[in-house]
């Protein structure tokens, strides 16, 4: 497994714990010692939703796969995080200078998980999540790559679908 190496500037947090897994492609963390807690959008990936939403029906139209097969997808997501990160879980987030929010304001992240591994890339790499450029980051290509091996090798959601 390839320990995290991002290229760009950098900020580093740690003393954070995972508070909640919001679907298969962001999560809440709280710092151990104020208690502040904040929504982070995982960097360089996107997961299928789990309820019915704007995205959700954009997601539809591109892939051309029916929402309620998606949102099943999306459910299989989140309880792959929820394996790998769940509450209570003690992290460390690396977010990107350059790319620090997201459209809609969350702080973008890679999260470092206690064994060192990036649940940003895992999710990628086991089919959980795909590639997604819709926000820099420096492992994007990284991504991509793997993203497409899952693919291949129909891992994780792609056992069930060819997209998503």
């Amino acid at each position: 497994m390839k320990l995290f190496s991002a290229n760009a500037s950098q900020i580093i947090e740690q003393h954070l714990k995972v508070s909640q897994v919001i679907d298969g492609d962001s999560i809440k963390v709280v710092s151990i010692f104020n208690k502040l807690e904040k929504e982070i959008r995982l960097y360089g990936l996107d997961a299928p939703e789990i309820k019915m939403n704007r995205k959700l029906k954009e997601d539809e139209m591109k892939t051309q796969v029916a929402g309620k097969f998606l949102i099943q997808l999306g459910i299989l997501s989140l309880k792959y995080i929820l394996k790998l990160a769940p509450p209570e879980t003690k992290i460390t987030l690396i977010t990107e200078k350059e790319n620090f929010k997201d459209f809609y304001g969350r702080q973008l992240g890679y999260v470092i998980l206690p064994d060192g591994s990036c649940l940003n890339e895992i999710l990628v790499r086991e089919g959980y999540a795909k590639a997604l450029n819709d926000y820099a980051c420096s492992e994007l290509a990284h991504y991509q790559e793997l993203n497409f091996a899952a693919m291949q090798e129909r891992r994780g959601l792609y056992a069930f679908a060819k997209r998503y």
